[in-house]
């Protein structure tokens, strides 16, 4: 905890911060806070105190965001949380159309394979697929499904035979990835008569980014394994790909934009969940 950053945020003096602080402490004749020389702390007391007043605190914010209704067009800034996947295929491709529309609205978006507590973390939204989704949460869906692709080069299946079952993989170079939050790696999943399992991949190379993923398999490295996006799909057309074990890859529940239930959502996430639903809407159709 930082007195500086946190006067910063307020518009106030460090030291007027702290004062406040102080006075309402002697106010409640209890400590909230365990200063030191090196770092300034919450007391059992002021955490309780903190947990407390946070929903109110957050509705409170809702509201005097929704003040932004009287303006002529939703403003202010959305914070969300989502899979790179889902920021390359689903956000950015509708994000110049809708900043042209809004001008006023800004976009942040972090991208984390964890399951990030949008709440704590202080997220306008999250988007995940509709499994992750906690059920405390107001989900709209925003995607249609979504299918893995196994793929892999000319230039590789050159060399190699088309695998013709997931077990078949075990004599392949296959592109790996590593989980950044749990550091283990990511087990292919198929399914097949309704039975879905797990196989256990090894090749040269290892990487935490789909897009390093794709260009080893374009470049001859091995067969990686990724969800299929309009790219892979051109890919795969164009012949850069050749996409094998196609019976057994698994279709997973589309994407779904999450946030709390609030009375009141901020203008400017429900004019980008408008823009997003409409989107999906026109893809399924």
């Amino acid at each position: 905890m930082s007195f500086t950053r946190a006067a910063v945020k307020l518009g106030m003096s460090a030291s007027a911060l702290s004062h406040a602080m102080r006075a309402l402490e002697d106010r409640l004749g209890i400590r909230l806070l365990a200063r030191t020389t090196r770092k300034v702390s919450t007391t059992e007391a002021g955490e309780r105190l903190l947990r407390t007043l946070r929903p109110a605190f957050e509705d409170i914010s809702a509201e005097l965001t929704a003040l932004s209704e009287l303006r002529d067009k939703p403003a202010g800034t959305v914070r969300i949380t989502t899979f790179k996947h889902a920021a390359t295929s689903i956000l950015c491709p509708m994000l110049p159309g809708f900043l042209e529309t809004y001008p006023d609205i800004r976009i942040e978006i972090t991208t984390d394979e964890g399951l990030t507590d949008i709440i704590s973390s202080r997220y306008d939204a999250g988007i995940r697929f509709g499994e992750k989704v906690a059920k405390d949460m107001i989900a709209v869906r925003i995607s249609s499904e979504v299918r893995w692709a196994t793929v892999g080069s000319p230039a590789y299946f050159a060399h190699h035979p088309i695998p013709k079952t997931p077990q078949d993989l075990a004599e392949h170079c296959c592109i790996n990835y590593r989980f950044i939050t749990s550091g283990s790696l990511y087990p292919w999943e198929f399914e097949r008569d309704g039975r879905s399992f797990q196989v256990r991949v090894d090749g040269s190379l290892i990487f935490n980014d789909s897009d390093l993923i794709l260009a080893a398999a374009l470049a001859g490295q091995g067969i990686g394994y990724l969800l299929e996006d309009h790219q892979i799909v051109e890919l795969v057309a164009e012949g850069q790909l050749i996409q094998v074990l196609a019976e057994w890859c698994p279709i997973v529940p589309g994407y779904y934009l999450y946030h709390p239930n609030r009375r009141q959502i901020p203008p400017a996430l429900a004019a980008l969940i408008d823009v997003l639903r409409i989107q999906s809407d026109n893809e399924q159709h």
